[in-house]
């Protein structure tokens, strides 16, 4: 049998042909190339909707509800088959866990499954299913990030940013009494969910334990689809004061007090909201300003009402827009207080949050993967709280906002469509391999 030497040469071109064959083998594996199953993602979201699934076709899904609990042990079990490997931690978050190439930080991403009473099927469902589609399509391209990656699922974020708010180190056991619509208190919820309140503080993180946190969202509101913009880069989420706002005139009888000789509580009340409605108006910017309650005492048809107790908030990314806006309605609150010869006191309430900007190098990063996919994108605000607010106190942090039809949220008649979840989650996972790159920590 004659045996065969290659020459240099011969051996050179060899080596060559097998190069060049090879070489459309690994320009499918690139990074660059990756894009999510669509399909896959949207049957997720219809998965998820059967937990709570009413006769109507609606679904309810408070935290904590039986629904709530089923539909968690569902998505543990899609985490793991997506290859991550999954525990509660003490506040009842879902924590999945996939290893990095590199000894780093991991890159946290994800959101919430839990819903409003009769809310709708993508309010954080969204980032939710986006974040495990990310990890699915990252095991299917055999592809390891250099940052170990790290997708949470937190608990009860809209009865008060539970979870979110348990790693920041904001949850204190005296909120762990509060009840939501369920009867069942935070810390039974918690309980029901595999975690344990009397551990909470262990859920905290410190500052520069985490590379980077990014949630994937859909922005409540009509901009987008108004606009017909693909991708929102949320420049940060909105502070949020509140006060009380008391009204004291005099109660008497509506028959016999004379129109001129009326110290009406409501009256005041009336002119106050109109006027905060022309300062934010008036004032140029993002803001919001809104009376949202009010209470009339006595509350009798024949009392000029005596007293008026009624909300104030404003929301800005400036704290100190918010404190501008709220300057411009005192004083307004001082005029009507002296024309009316009704008293007016301003309240201060606690249960506010500071605005939250988002990372430079984050919505950089959002930016370059909007563009690399060909999406069209815009910077905004978010009005509306959300778990990044609680995480951005502990990592830099960002967020990704997908379309809401028509501007609806919270209702039932709530809807992104399965092009624009795909574009947002092509988005979060481009992101995460742009951060991966960049981030040396």
């Amino acid at each position: 049998m004659a045996v065969h030497f290659f020459k240099p040469a011969t051996m050179k071109s060899f080596l060559l042909v097998i190069l060049f064959a090879s070489l459309p083998i690994f320009a499918q594996q690139k990074p660059v190339n990756f894009r999510i199953n669509q399909e896959r993602l949207e049957k997720r979201i219809l998965d998820l909707a059967t937990y709570g699934m009413l006769p109507n076709g609606e679904t309810n899904r408070v935290a904590f509800s039986d629904a709530d609990v089923a539909a968690h042990q569902f998505v543990m079990e899609m985490m793991q088959e997506a290859g991550l490997e999954v525990h509660i931690d003490a506040a009842g978050n879902l924590i999945g866990n996939r290893v990095g190439k590199k000894t780093l930080k991991p890159i946290v991403f994800g959101s919430h499954i839990d819903m409003v009473p009769h809310g709708g099927n993508y309010d954080g469902c969204v980032g939710a299913m986006g974040a495990i589609e990310v990890i699915k399509t990252l095991s299917e391209k055999n592809f390891t990030t250099d940052h170990p990656l790290q997708v949470i699922i937190f608990t009860n974020e809209e009865g008060g940013l539970v979870g979110s708010r348990a790693i920041s180190g904001n949850l204190k056991a005296t909120g762990l009494g509060v009840k939501n619509s369920t009867g069942f208190t935070i810390e039974e919820g918690i309980k029901r969910l595999g975690g344990n309140p009397e551990n909470i503080a262990s859920v905290a993180r410190k500052q520069g334990e985490m590379a980077a946190f990014i949630e994937l969202h859909i922005e409540q509101g009509a901009k987008l689809d108004e606009s017909d913009i693909q991708i929102g880069i949320v420049e940060g989420i909105v502070g949020i004061k509140w006060w009380d706002v008391t009204f004291e005139g005099f109660a008497n009888h509506a028959g016999t007090t004379a129109m001129n000789n009326r110290k009406d509580a409501l009256l005041a009340a009336a002119k106050f909201i109109q006027a905060v409605n022309e300062v934010a108006i008036q004032t140029p910017g993002n803001h919001v300003a809104t009376v949202g309650r009010i209470q009339a005492l006595p509350g009798a048809p024949n009392v000029i009402p005596g007293k008026v107790v009624l909300s104030l908030e404003i929301r800005d990314l400036s704290s100190e827009k918010i404190e501008t806006i709220f300057d411009s309605v005192e004083a307004k609150a001082t005029e009507i207080s002296k024309q009316s010869g009704v008293s007016v006191g301003f309240s201060p309430i606690d249960a506010t949050s500071s605005p939250a900007l988002t990372d430079p190098v984050i919505k950089t990063a959002i930016q370059k993967a909007s563009e690399r996919l060909g999406y069209t994108f815009q910077y905004m605000p978010s009005g509306a709280g959300h778990d990044a607010q609680d995480m951005a106190l502990v990592v830099p942090t960002g967020m990704i906002f997908v379309p809401s039809k028509d501007g609806i949220s919270h209702s039932p008649k709530e809807y992104t469509s399965p092009e624009d979840m795909a574009n947002g989650t092509n988005v979060l996972m481009h992101n995460i391999l742009e951060l991966d790159k960049k981030l040396k920590n």
